[in-house]
């Protein structure tokens, strides 16, 4: 039976109206903001945890429909969209970077998986949905941020810090900015884990939304520095599909683990080939391990991205995918995976934060 028109009945249909993801309603979750009935039109804002939530026009059709089931003589529902990022539970504790309200590692086990196309495509897709956006090039001794976000500059200097370089709607850092693209970075552990400290000191990130690190491949000296340095908010770790590449992963995922960092969840990058004259597909590096492995470990599976020929030349010639082909496929498979890991941090944030856990690395 439909109760009369007013903001009680209006709150008590959308507490029908549950987030897929956090589980909870959205009432009950805070999304309800500045509601106001004139007549029988009813106005309100859904604010929710992050631009990018993956089912964000569902919600929103959801909540009229919710509405007009259960509400007597509605006319007009303006549902204004909007979204508030908030603080990781983590990033509550860190003594740096306290402007930035997630911090996001992308990882592999091993290189040639194309973590750091990944870690871009993710960092601009974060942007396009509306989120103030970072991105830390940790590969100290193979920095490629640089030609892929299609940078050939120098940062400058705001009192002591230095400021990141913008692309894409990104602020950018990277040590390939600062030496010289033909001189090899040849430094020993202690050189290169002081130069990942400055990097998250002596920069003004200023406020950021998510700070993504693409971390080199392995689990090495950086690796430990940066989860010896701040709480990670969560890490994403990158593979591909064929054995080798999946044994490594789960390295990679058995450190996080260790340090108490959450795990996002798997993507499988060069998932397949789609043959562009034929519409063949070919499971180069066979198919589906992300998925297998990310079931083995409990860990969620964030999507899969095929190999797709500008993937490539965007990373050569800075302008990631999502911004090159916005309506490809392989774009919207992109944009989706990382909506499913910002949803995947929207639950992190809501859960009950922990205390700090002091860990022992064996590592000085």
């Amino acid at each position: 039976m439909k109760q009369p028109l007013s903001e009680t009945s209006v709150l008590n249909a959308l507490r029908l109206v549950k987030d897929p993801d956090l589980h909870r309603d959205i009432v009950t979750l805070g999304f309800i903001k500045d509601m106001k009935i004139e007549k029988n039109n009813i106005n309100f804002k859904l604010e929710l945890t992050t631009p990018a939530c993956p089912v964000r026009d569902e919600l929103k059709a959801a909540s009229e429909q919710a509405i007009r089931d259960h509400v007597e003589n509605v006319g007009q529902v303006s549902i204004e969209m909007t979204a508030s990022v908030r603080v990781s539970p983590t990033q509550q504790r860190a003594e740096v970077l306290t402007g930035v309200k997630n911090t996001i590692a992308v990882a592999s086990g091993k290189g040639g998986v194309g973590k750091s196309t990944v870690a871009v495509n993710l960092a601009v897709s974060l942007a396009l949905d509306g989120a103030k956006v970072g991105l830390l090039d940790a590969d100290i001794y193979g920095p490629s941020i640089p030609l892929m976000m299609g940078i050939n500059e120098r940062p400058t200097m705001k009192g002591q810090k230095l400021l990141p370089l913008k692309a894409h709607g990104v602020g950018v850092m990277s040590i390939g900015f600062l030496v010289d693209p033909m001189q090899a970075v040849i430094w020993r552990g202690p050189m290169v884990s002081g130069a990942v400290k400055q990097f998250m000191s002596d920069v003004d990130w200023g406020e950021l939304d998510y700070l993504i690190f693409d971390l080199p491949p392995g689990t090495g000296d950086i690796h430990l520095t940066l989860v010896q340095s701040i709480p990670l908010s969560g890490a994403v770790v990158v593979t591909t599909p064929q054995d080798i590449s999946l044994a490594d992963a789960r390295k990679a995922f058995a450190m996080f683990q260790k340090v108490h960092v959450p795990i996002l969840g798997i993507i499988e990058n060069m998932s397949y080939y789609i043959c562009g004259h034929c519409g063949h597909r070919e499971e180069i590096f066979s198919n589906g391990g992300g998925k297998k492995a990310a079931a083995d470990l409990k860990v969620p599976f964030i999507g899969d991205i095929p190999i797709y020929t500008p993937i490539r030349v965007g990373g050569d010639t800075g302008k990631p995918i999502v911004v090159l082909e916005p309506e490809a496929i392989q774009s919207k498979q992109i944009r989706q995976i990382t909506r499913n890991m910002a949803a995947q941090l929207s639950i992190q944030s809501l859960s009950t934060p922990t205390p700090k856990i002091e860990i022992d690395l064996g590592v000085n």
